[in-house]
């Protein structure tokens, strides 16, 4: 916009935002306002008319920007919030899987470790979404409620009131240049039809058929024109004058207002610095105490594994360790025999009612406590019987047969019943079942109230009477 325009009124040549100045008693204390020069005219410099608009701008800029940066974090916080709820739903899944696995001892409490140390680090990024959603982004919006103040035609008050003010600096100097534009066009104007006037005489003095009457009018036409010259000359140089006088009081305005911006956004971004200040610290896990604790307590768990103690407790557990009630001799009695040892225990139908009620006296009690005592140290369900039609391990095909069969050959048909119930068999002579399956019953229930059938799979065995009924 700038051209360099030189006044020629004193010796003192200075030079300001890109104006050439010649003026004698100029103040050019406010000129050099930085280092670095300033542009050059015509440059894209803050000094020209309406350039302080970026400076405006910033403003508008500013209340974005926050809009920006709390959603920016709200993101952050939905990340943290999802991958929470992943560790969450991980350990879950793998502590289930752990308890219900082959996995003993102290390698699995160190493998439990791990979904104990997702649990505690899943709580910390909660934590630290609800960091990030409750503090960090109320803040940001708090101060921006307060920084800036919607207007209700729009737009902020202070980018109104940085508008009008730089207005209100520049309008003055504007002015002036404006009047500077005129009269340089009318200069250069003057200057044109100078030099058209003179060529014109020139050619008029070359012609010889040129009446002197002409040549006398074009000879005045260049007088009165470089009359003119003069004339719009001293009139541009004056008013050139007049606003570089203008530059230093047009800049002083100008950088009071654009310090008011500055120091505005300033504000701004020694506020995000403390936000973002803030939000480091709820992020840096690592210079947090609770972070560092999970993971002392996981290299306990992990170094707490001891494979030898593991395998003494698998021993006396479940391996050669454990103890045996080894077979001893035991004298014969009559209600020591197979079928009254299977009735003798307490069944009890779902509505309640007891199967079997039998008190046993004399040496049966101490028989039974002895084949009791065996059972329960056992990993098979069965019994030893001096019979081999009864002896789960000997006899039969395979190595073994069913002690309701005899010679071999299912017994004869029977009466088809229904399960009312599910019946879980809890020994190798005894029928599972589930509620509504059919199947047949071979023989009539018993004084302890058990029956004798057989399912559709061929198997024969033992069931209580009153969990089916005949169809």
């Amino acid at each position: 916009m700038f051209e360099s325009w030189e006044c020629f009124t004193g010796n003192v040549k200075n030079r300001c935002c890109g104006l050439v100045c010649w003026g004698a008693g100029v103040d050019t204390s406010r000129m050099s306002l930085y280092d670095e020069p300033i542009g050059e005219a015509g440059s894209d410099s803050f000094w020209e008319v309406g350039n302080y608009k970026r400076t405006v701008k910033r403003i508008d800029d500013g209340y974005r920007l926050c809009n920006d940066l709390m959603a920016c974090l709200h993101e952050r916080a939905r990340i943290e919030k999802a991958y929470a709820t992943q560790l969450t739903e991980w350990t879950k899944k793998w502590r289930q899987l752990i308890e219900k696995g082959p996995q003993y001892g102290s390698v699995a409490t160190a493998w439990k470790g791990l979904m104990n140390e997702a649990d505690n680090v899943s709580t910390l990024h909660v934590d630290m979404r609800t960091q990030l959603m409750s503090k960090d982004i109320e803040t940001i919006k708090g101060w921006q409620k307060d920084a800036f103040h919607k207007q209700m035609i729009g737009g902020f008050k202070e980018t109104k009131e940085a508008e009008d003010n730089f207005r209100k600096a520049q309008k003055p100097w504007a002015k002036k240049l404006k009047e500077v534009d005129a009269n340089k066009k009318l200069y250069q104007a003057a200057c044109k039809e100078e030099k058209l006037a003179e060529s014109r005489d020139n050619q008029s003095k070359t012609d010889p058929a040129q009446p002197p009457d002409v040549q006398r009018k074009l000879a005045e036409k260049v007088e009165r024109c470089k009359a003119e010259v003069q004339k719009s000359k001293d009139r541009y140089q004056k008013v050139l004058v007049d606003l570089n006088l203008a530059n230093p009081k047009y800049m002083e305005d100008m950088e009071l207002v654009f310090d008011q911006c500055q120091e505005a956004e300033g504000k701004r971004l020694s506020f995000f610095k403390s936000v973002l200040s803030s939000v480091k610290v709820h992020l840096d896990l690592s210079n947090n105490d609770k972070f560092a604790a999970i993971y002392r307590e996981l290299q306990q768990d992990i170094s707490s594994i001891d494979p030898e103690e593991d395998l003494k407790w698998f021993r006396n557990t479940m391996g050669a360790g454990m103890p045996m009630n080894w077979p001893a001799f035991e004298e014969y009695s009559p209600d020591t025999n197979r079928t009254i040892s299977k009735r003798e225990k307490s069944r009890k139908a779902p509505d309640g009612v007891t199967l079997t009620n039998m008190t046993q006296a004399g040496d049966y009690t101490t028989a039974r406590a002895n084949t009791e005592s065996f059972e329960q140290n056992q990993n098979f369900a069965g019994e030893w019987s001096d019979e081999e039609a009864s002896n789960p391990f000997g006899g039969g095909t395979n190595g073994h047969s069913n002690p309701f069969e005899e010679d071999g050959t299912p017994a004869a048909t029977g009466v088809r019943v229904r399960a009312l119930y599910d019946y879980d068999g809890q020994e190798q002579d005894e029928l599972t079942f589930l509620t509504g399956q059919e199947f047949i019953k071979l023989e009539d229930e018993d004084e302890q109230g058990w029956c004798k059938g057989r399912l559709e799979s061929g198997k024969v065995g033992l069931y209580p009477a009153n969990y089916v009924e005949p169809i």
